[in-house]
């Protein structure tokens, strides 16, 4: 079993819209929030900043990489609430200037930057009316990206990848996995719940989805449904839909209780 102590750790919530700085304040509280409950790692939603129906929106308020107001923001909101702020996502410069890269950065509770993950999956979905291409606007990444965080090894990935098993297997063996998410509410309906735990049940990890919840501003609706989830696949922790906190322990004692007594990772037959 292992002697590292537990960990507690956040997922925020938020129903955003198209003010920036409104959305920036109402993080802040949050982050507030879960920091005073004793989170010591916390993770934002996709798209905090900014969802509005207006997809060239995030493009003008792209930003250089480590050069912005939302950037500051997190280095700043990490610094002074003393957590390890994952970010969600901010639009940043693609290779063409139509674009944008939904990113992920993670900084420390001194405010440093210690990761930086592009999404790899691009959302597209076509049913009657409702229509997503993420495509359109966002310049896919290409690295699978981890950092060691004080729950231990973390893996990075963003809302439409939690489809794609392989990107999780390819992180090898970690503590955390972290996905925020915008979900719609159509997929997140079907399928929201059973992919999340399925990724914990297969990587025998925890799962911490941090997601948007809630009737925009703009009329568009999101899942929701933040939860943390265990290495065996329970959910521990859950907000069903509005801007709120849920916090849980990481407890690597339970991980490597789970992987003892089922070693699936070991038997892996196939890389």
């Amino acid at each position: 079993m292992s002697d590292r102590p537990s960990c507690r750790i956040a997922a925020v919530q938020m129903v955003s819209g198209p003010d920036v700085d409104a959305n920036l304040a109402e993080a802040d509280r949050l982050i507030g929030e879960a920091a005073a409950a004793g989170a010591c790692l916390v993770v934002l939603p996709e798209y905090f900043p900014l969802i509005t129906p207006d997809e060239s929106a995030k493009v003008r308020i792209r930003e250089r990489d480590s050069d912005g107001p939302i950037q500051a923001f997190m280095k700043d909101a990490a610094r002074r609430h003393k957590v390890w702020l994952v970010g969600g996502s901010c639009p940043l410069e693609a290779d063409v200037p139509d674009k944008v890269r939904n990113t992920t950065m993670v900084f420390d509770d001194t405010g440093r930057r210690v990761a930086r993950y592009d999404k790899v999956h691009l959302f597209g979905f076509v049913r009657g009316s409702e229509r997503y291409d993420e495509s359109a606007t966002i310049e896919p990444g290409s690295d699978v990206v981890t950092f060691d965080g004080p729950c231990g090894t973390v893996g990075l990935s963003i809302c439409y990848d939690l489809r794609f098993p392989e990107l999780f297997r390819a992180m090898g063996e970690v503590d955390l996995i972290v996905l925020p998410a915008a979900f719609t509410y159509t997929t997140g309906r079907a399928h929201w719940e059973v992919l999340l735990r399925a990724r914990a049940i297969e990587n025998q990890c925890y799962v911490l989805a941090s997601a948007q919840g809630g009737v925009h501003p703009g009329g568009r609706r999101t899942w929701g449904d933040s939860l943390i989830i265990d290495p065996w696949g329970e959910v521990v922790a859950r907000l069903p839909e509005g801007p709120g906190v849920v916090v849980a322990d990481l407890d690597p004692a339970r991980i490597a209780e789970v992987r003892a007594s089922l070693p699936a990772l070991k038997h892996r037959k196939i890389s």
